[in-house]
């Protein structure tokens, strides 16, 4: 007796409920991993100014008293915290650095920095340099809050990322 059409159905109908499902999964695993790409790409570059501005134990720290600035990059002269007497060999009585600011700065501004080791590029510290350093990483935050509401369909997962983004940016602005 050959089998009839009625109980081929059901077989084919699971066979592509469990593909559909499979689509499914698969599209989960993708939008969490581009989410995941995405935050990890802001705290991989948000790190490399961060770790100066929060980690300053063991770094030449000072204040960098603003001379000139150009677009975003801002020049003066530096005064280390700790003064050890004579300047060491090759180095010059006064020191000129650079700074990366995003906002305007006012010649004769002092600003708080660490220099970063074997550079003349200083970041700011205390609250306000911390906060400009992670500016990256909110915006991270951000997109990454679009893929997981639009991807995930996760809205308060997405809400909670994006308020997250959108507080760690402004409150780099207020401390600016």
């Amino acid at each position: 007796m050959a089998p009839t059409k009625s109980k081929r159905r059901p077989a084919v109908r699971r066979a592509g409920e469990s593909a559909y499902g499979l689509l499914l999964a698969g599209k989960q695993a993708l939008m969490a991993a581009v989410a995941l790409l995405v935050l990890t790409a802001g705290v991989y570059t948000s790190w490399d100014a961060a770790q100066h501005a929060m980690l300053t134990k063991g770094r030449e720290r000072g204040t960098v008293t603003i001379e000139r600035c150009d677009g975003d990059v801002c020049e003066g002269r530096f005064e280390p915290a700790e003064a050890s007497g004579a300047p060491a060999e090759g180095e010059a009585e006064q020191r000129t650095v650079t700074v990366v600011e995003a906002a305007g700065r006012k010649r004769g501004e002092r600003l708080p920095v660490a220099v970063k080791p074997g550079t003349d590029e200083a970041v700011r510290t205390g609250l306000g340099g911390v906060l400009h350093a992670w500016i990256p990483f909110a915006g991270s935050l951000l997109l990454a809050a679009l893929v997981v509401a639009g991807g995930l369909r996760m809205r308060r997962t997405a809400w909670g990322l994006g308020l997250a983004g959108a507080a760690l940016l402004g409150g780099a602005f207020l401390t600016l």
